[in-house]
């Protein structure tokens, strides 16, 4: 007969095991509402032995949210393969299935949580952004951005998020119809900005040039073109 023995975690691995349930508690909860004890139970070990790994909630939070923009970000990386708009749309379902998975977190990630203002948080947050921005760029194949596209980019991405926050909020819109609208809105923020702007409007031309019919930016014009008929 044998006798199950628990393994002693190194440093390391405790603390790494710890953020994950941290993580997974505050993807199913806003992170005000989980203490300490629930994380301590969760993880199997006693609370000093929390506060022996990290100082506080808030340390173990922001290591949480380190984590969690770590993996949003690279739901952002996608191959330079393909039409530019089945890629959005590939991002946008990668996107929303972090949002889904982590609602709660997701909004804390957006909106601070309990450490809302703090320069580890803003940085955290802001690191997400930059490397959407740079992801779409690549996308692009542009490496020095124009004012305006960097305008339309960066508004693209706080649209997006903006959208999915509003979209937790009860989940009225199917999540479907939200992905390819944000790619729609994509186009139509480049088309706008094209109108005013020759370089952005050579840019968009060669971003359709390589659409085929049945792709997302065409089923846009599409739309429109019922839309005014």
């Amino acid at each position: 007969m044998t006798t199950g023995v628990r393994r002693r975690m190194g440093v390391e691995e405790r603390r790494q095991q710890l953020i994950g349930v941290a993580l997974e508690l505050f993807s199913r909860r806003s992170p005000d509402e989980v203490s300490i004890d629930e994380i301590a139970s969760a993880a199997g070990i006693s609370r000093p032995l929390v506060y022996h790994y990290f100082p506080g909630k808030l340390s173990l939070y922001e290591a949480a949210l380190q984590r969690a923009s770590d993996d949003l970000a690279a739901r952002f990386v996608e191959p330079r393969e393909g039409p530019l708009g089945a890629r959005l749309l590939r991002v946008m379902g990668r996107f929303f299935d972090f949002v889904d998975e982590h609602g709660p977190g997701f909004s804390a990630l957006m909106r601070g949580g309990p450490a809302v203002g703090s320069s580890t948080t803003n940085a955290l947050i802001d690191g997400v952004r930059q490397a959407a921005y740079v992801q779409i760029l690549s996308h692009l194949d542009v490496r020095e951005p124009p004012a305006r596209l960097e305008l339309v980019i960066r508004s693209w991405i706080s649209l997006a998020e903006s959208t999915a926050l509003i979209w937790l909020d009860g989940r009225r819109i199917p999540r479907a119809e939200l992905e390819t609208q944000l790619v729609h809105d994509f186009a139509a923020l480049a088309a706008v900005s094209a109108a005013y702007d020759e370089e952005m409007g050579a840019l968009l031309r060669r971003i359709l040039k390589d659409e085929p019919a049945d792709g997302p930016f065409a089923d846009l014009v599409g739309r429109l073109i019922a839309l005014a008929s």
